[in-house]
């Protein structure tokens, strides 16, 4: 990371990332792509797919390469972990809590951070993918309100790789032989039609859709492969919208 992506981490990131970036390039393989497509400057919000708990690592590092340190969206119960949580605060991650009076408090505090010119990352599905071929899944409507209200870029990423080095839910890491982290950035999602449109459940699942389906694209093409027609919808096959849904049916790690 260049002393433009560093200058104004918090200690505790700038800690993590001399840590974990010479492991991970030590025990993966990288295949980045789409760096272009990066915005050069201002605040913006960046979308992943969620394949493994591994993930953020590897989309991380790839945002760190390319000098937009990511700052993340993550489940409140993550920062009240030992260690961990005090390490997240310090780097000024953003909590977000779930079905509380709070979660509002998350949408405000990654504003704030788009509007300050931080990279944002927020995973659309919320989740882990509960597809079974592990494609994006239907997204939550999150990085849309955050880019509808900021008028910032959304830039979809799709990964691959991360799920071989941990299965989706998995517990046993993978690392040999190394395997390659990819990771595709695609251009901004354009929004800039809804910009003036008044706020309505429609309109957010419309530019979450768009957002999807950019995602969707760009692991297609790292894949390979094409996705499903219809993205897999936790509600319609009775799964709990969030968590672990092993657990109820059985650990399939």
């Amino acid at each position: 990371m260049t002393a433009r992506g560093a200058r104004a981490l918090p200690f505790a990131y700038r800690f993590v990332v001399a840590i974990l970036r010479p492991v991970l390039m030590v025990v993966t393989k990288r295949d980045w792509r789409g760096a272009e497509n990066l915005p050069a400057t201002g605040g913006f919000v960046v979308a992943p797919n969620h394949l493994s708990y591994v993930d953020p690592l590897a989309f991380a590092h790839f945002l760190v390469d390319h000098d937009h340190p990511p700052f993340f969206l993550g489940k409140e119960g993550v920062f009240r972990v030992p260690v961990v949580g005090a390490i997240l605060r310090g780097a000024e991650q953003i909590p977000v809590y779930r079905n509380t009076g709070q979660a509002a408090d998350a949408f405000r505090a990654a504003v704030a951070a788009v509007e300050s010119g931080k990279c944002v990352a927020v995973y659309p599905e919320g989740t882990l993918t509960r597809d079974p071929d592990i494609w994006p899944m239907v997204g939550k409507t999150g990085a849309a309100r955050i880019a509808l209200a900021t008028r910032c870029p959304v830039i979809p990423v799709a990964q691959w790789g991360p799920q071989e080095l941990l299965a989706p839910y998995g517990k046993r890491l993978r690392l040999f032989p190394r395997k390659t982290m990819r990771v595709s950035a695609g251009p901004a999602v354009d929004l800039s039609d809804l910009y003036d449109e008044p706020v309505t459940g429609a309109l957010l699942r419309q530019a979450t859709d768009r957002i999807m389906a950019a995602i969707t694209a760009e692991l297609e093409t790292i894949r390979g492969a094409k996705a499903p027609a219809e993205r897999f919808d936790s509600r319609k096959h009775g799964l709990p919208e969030t968590g672990n849904f092993h657990r109820t049916q059985g650990d399939g790690a």
